[in-house]
Parts: structure tokens; sequence; C-alpha cells
């Protein structure tokens, strides 16, 4: 994919994957010599096996020094822009393998700007509830500010998790799919506002039509529509669309065919309350070991290490 920004954009963030400290840290310097990106985000956090086999995503704070590494010449890189650097991690690769206070301390010491807790260990991919006492426990453990991440289904949940942990702010990954509107609940929320009421129907339908549309322009309309099929069950989660809709829509190739096809759903359903706190995205089951290099475990420090970089699209952690 090309890296675009729109216009209104004025903080342009970027996350990066990365396992060599010379790879990742340059490539943070072209992004913001090169295309002024306004933010630099470290993804040490992806449970996806492809990912960890490699040494990378939420495999690499195990590997403490080569963590400080790479952070330490990514934030010397960064700092002539004035570009903050922050990391995004988990509680650790299992149990009895936990790395978040210690990345919490490299992080800190090396200088980024803030630290993003998600409340799963990589084992436990996206399964089960996150845990939120080491998101609080990181509060107390550094001094930079800490973003708790992990089951923010709706507004209400995000403004429980500062509460309950102290933490700076949210990150929300799972919980924004098929309902970009949750940013504007999270504002309200925030600001103590009353949370505007849930969409119905035929306004999900005019969200989903526009998202396919910048999705178009961004990728041109073929690649765009393409792209929009795998929203479309997020969007209509709980809504009563009958099962021929649904294929048809999971099929679409052109907006002049999303745009006949949406016509076809009752504008005035009332959003599914059914749904309301539940998870969405992917969650799966626990995996029973995490696919690690060979002999990953036997030190912590990995700072001799030549781990090949995996270019593929991976996201989330």
């Amino acid at each position: 994919l090309a890296l675009v920004f729109d216009e209104r954009e004025t903080t342009r963030s970027v996350q990066l994957y990365g396992t060599d400290p010379e790879y990742v840290s340059r490539a943070a310097e072209i992004l913001c010599a090169d295309h002024g990106v306004d933010h630099i985000d470290l993804n040490f956090g992806c449970p996806v096996p492809k990912v960890t086999r490699k040494g990378g995503g939420g495999a690499l704070p195990w590997k403490r020094t080569l963590l400080a590494r790479i952070l330490e010449r990514t934030v010397a890189a960064v700092t002539p822009y004035d570009v903050p650097v922050t990391i995004k991690t988990r509680k650790g690769l299992d149990d009895d393998h936990l790395t978040y206070l210690d990345a919490g301390r490299i992080a800190e010491e090396s200088g980024a700007a803030a630290i993003a807790l998600h409340g799963r260990t990589a084992i436990q991919g996206y399964s089960g509830v996150a845990d939120w006492e080491p998101i609080a426990a990181l509060v107390d453990h550094v001094d930079i500010p800490v973003l708790g991440n992990g089951d923010s289904w709706e507004a209400s949940d995000a403004v429980r998790m500062i509460e309950e942990t102290g933490a700076a702010g949210v990150v929300v990954g799972r919980g924004c799919l098929g309902r970009p509107w949750l940013f504007r609940d999270l504002a309200a929320a925030f600001a103590g506002d009353e949370v505007l009421v849930l969409p119905a129907l035929g306004e999900v339908a005019t969200m989903m039509y526009r998202h396919a549309e910048l999705l178009s322009q961004h990728m041109g309309e073929e690649r765009g529509c393409k792209e929009f099929r795998k929203h479309i069950a997020w969007y209509l989660k709980g809504f009563g669309a009958g099962g021929e809709l649904r294929q048809a829509l999971g099929l679409v190739s052109s907006l002049v065919e999303l745009e006949s096809l949406l016509t076809q759903l009752n504008p005035d359903e009332e959003f599914p309350s059914v749904v309301l706190g539940a998870p969405r995205g992917r969650q799966g089951s626990a995996r029973k070991r995490v696919v690690l290099p060979d002999g990953w475990l036997d030190d912590t420090d990995g700072s001799g290490l030549h781990l090949a970089e995996d270019a593929d699209e991976v996201s989330g952690g």
C-alpha cells in the first residue's frame, strides 16, 4: 500500500514493525524526512505466528537488549525532526514469560514518549478477556504516559478502563470495526457529554457506502470494493439483513452495485442493543504455544541476532 495521508490529517501517524535496529530507525528517519510524519509507533504486540516465529511483534520484548537498541536508535533518528516515538506491547509471551514491566522501563529509558499495553499475552491472541490489572501496574511503574488497550467495546468501557487503571488514554482496535461512530462516542464520553443515539440501519448503510467510497478513492474502485467486503459483516452484526443479501454484499465489486444492494436494507431498523458490549473482530482460542525462533527463550539479550524481516501486511497487537 502507498503511504497516503488525507490533507485534513493534522497528526500523521505511522506504525512500524521490525526486528533490526538499523532498518527500523532508517525507516523512521525516511518517514519523517520525506513524508512529514508527525508520530512513529513501534508494534511489539502482534501475536500472529508468521510474525512471532521471526522474533517480531509480541515476541521481541523478551529480548530486552534488542528492544532497547531498536528504541534508542529510532528515537535518535527522529529526534532532529521533533517526532515522538511510542510503542505498543502485550503483557508478555505467556503468564510464565511476562515482559511488560521491563518493556515499560526500557521504553522510558530509551526516550519513548508513551507506551500502550494490551491486557493479553501473545499466546492468548485475541481470546478470553483482557486483563487490565497489568495496565494499572505499569502506570505505577513508569513516569511516561501509559495507554490501555483491550476490550474497549463501548465508550463506557474506555471510561471504566481509565478509572480502574489510571491510564492516560485508551487505544481502540477491534471495537471500532463496523462502528466508526465509536470515536464520536469516546470524545463525548471523555468530555462528560451525553453519548449520542445509536444509528438506525439507514444511517449505517450511509456510512457503509461512504466507507467503500473512500477506500475506492484511495485504492481504485475495484480494489476498494473488494477491500470493503471484509467490513460488511461487522457493520451488519445483529441486524436482520437476510442471508442472500449479506452474501451479495460480500461479493460486491462496484459502488453502483453496493448502492443498489444497500437500498434493500430496512432503513428504519433500530440498532441491535444485543451487540452492545459484545466482542468484535477476531477472537478464536488461545494457542498451545507461541511460535518463536529456535532458542528464543534461552536468554533475554538478542543483541547479536540477525533476524529475517517480514514485509507482509500485518497489523494489530
